[in-house]
């Protein structure tokens, strides 16, 4: 392959040679080859490098920082990608989208994302790992999915993996940018306690984990945490405000949140923060738990039977990082989300 067919792909057990042009001419040698094999991320290329994969005008080439000229010779050989770790499981996946590059789950609630303390199998990377097999061409050259974002154990709803490197390193930009130059959507509801002043209305803060309680995240001061901003709108409350009654508070509202940062219980942390924590949401609404007491018997049922923070992914866009196609899809919310809306909505 020389440069002037740089976009092809280089398949993971085989080799290819690369010719230096003008435009990478005195760049680093790693940075050249991510420019002239751009399926492959630099990461990637920096290990193969390392390893002995490239050959330099005949010589093989460890120091990914010295420069390159234009004519150089660079032999590229990506090896096969290892088998994954963890292993695979054969656990079933509601798949909305699939095709050579990538695969959009619909994840059920208390399923976790990707294995670690406490959750070591029966993850959704162990499943994916399994349904998609020898499909996955090798995220940093291991057969694994590539996580470009998650969900918590507890949320339904949409998720995106990518099942090679270039798609990986597509959607990893996408996710980075939250959509502010892009076509990326993602948009989640949630019933939470009470009524927001504000029928609709922007959160910015700060976020970092909590040290008082290490799986708690918590709103901080401007010189500390990272910056998450949560747009939300008010769809429906409960019970509803009927023509011609008096304006009442309610107990309860259904309210969507788009998300232009990605943070760790983004949502959750953001509509506590505002007083109006997740109904079922232990770890951020405990103090609204006698709340429960206040609800009719067919609605605490409901919420019983919710066991979890009320909180689906319902809306994710995209633009698919191989096609260049502007993805879009829906999620409705599961059979118990949907009873406990129901079961509101009579109040």
């Amino acid at each position: 392959m020389t440069s002037e067919t740089a976009s092809d792909t280089v398949p993971p057990g085989t080799g290819a040679t690369l010719h230096v042009a003008a435009e990478q001419a005195g760049e680093r040698l790693d940075k050249a080859l991510a420019m002239l094999a751009s399926e492959i991320s630099r990461a990637r290329l920096q290990q193969v490098i390392k390893d002995g994969g490239v050959r330099l005008n005949g010589v093989v080439a460890t120091d990914g920082k010295r420069k390159v000229v234009e004519g150089d010779e660079i032999a590229l050989v990506i090896p096969a990608a290892r088998p994954p770790d963890p292993v695979g499981q054969d656990i079933p996946l509601d798949v909305v989208y699939e095709d050579d590059y990538l695969i959009v789950i619909d994840k059920p609630a208390g399923l976790v994302v990707h294995p670690a303390g406490g959750h070591e199998d029966g993850t959704l990377v162990n499943a994916l790992i399994a349904h998609c097999g020898e499909s996955l061409s090798g995220i940093g050259g291991v057969r694994r999915p590539g996580i470009v974002h998650r969900l918590d154990k507890d949320t339904s709803g949409l998720l995106v993996v990518a099942k090679t490197d270039k798609a990986h390193q597509g959607l990893a930009k996408q996710f980075a940018d939250h959509g502010r130059t892009g076509p990326l959507q993602r948009a989640y509801l949630a019933i939470v306690w009470g009524f927001p002043r504000r029928p609709h209305g922007t959160i910015t803060t700060q976020i970092e984990r909590s040290n008082k309680n290490r799986e708690k995240m918590m709103v901080v001061g401007e010189e500390r945490g990272r910056e998450a901003i949560t747009h939300f709108t008010v769809i429906e409350r409960y019970p509803p405000l009927l023509k011609g009654t008096e304006e009442t508070e309610p107990l309860a509202s259904l309210v969507e949140c788009r998300l232009e940062t990605g943070r760790t219980h983004q949502i959750r942390v953001h509509m506590s923060h505002l007083g109006h924590p997740l109904l079922g949401d232990a770890l951020y609404g405990s103090g609204f738990a006698t709340k429960a007491s206040r609800l009719p018997e067919a609605a605490r049922d409901a919420l019983t039977a919710l066991g979890r923070q009320a909180l689906h992914a319902a809306v994710l866009g995209f633009e698919h990082p191989v096609t260049g196609e502007e993805l879009l899809f829906e999620s409705e919310p599961p059979a118990e989300f949907a009873n406990l809306q129901e079961a509101l909505a009579r109040l």
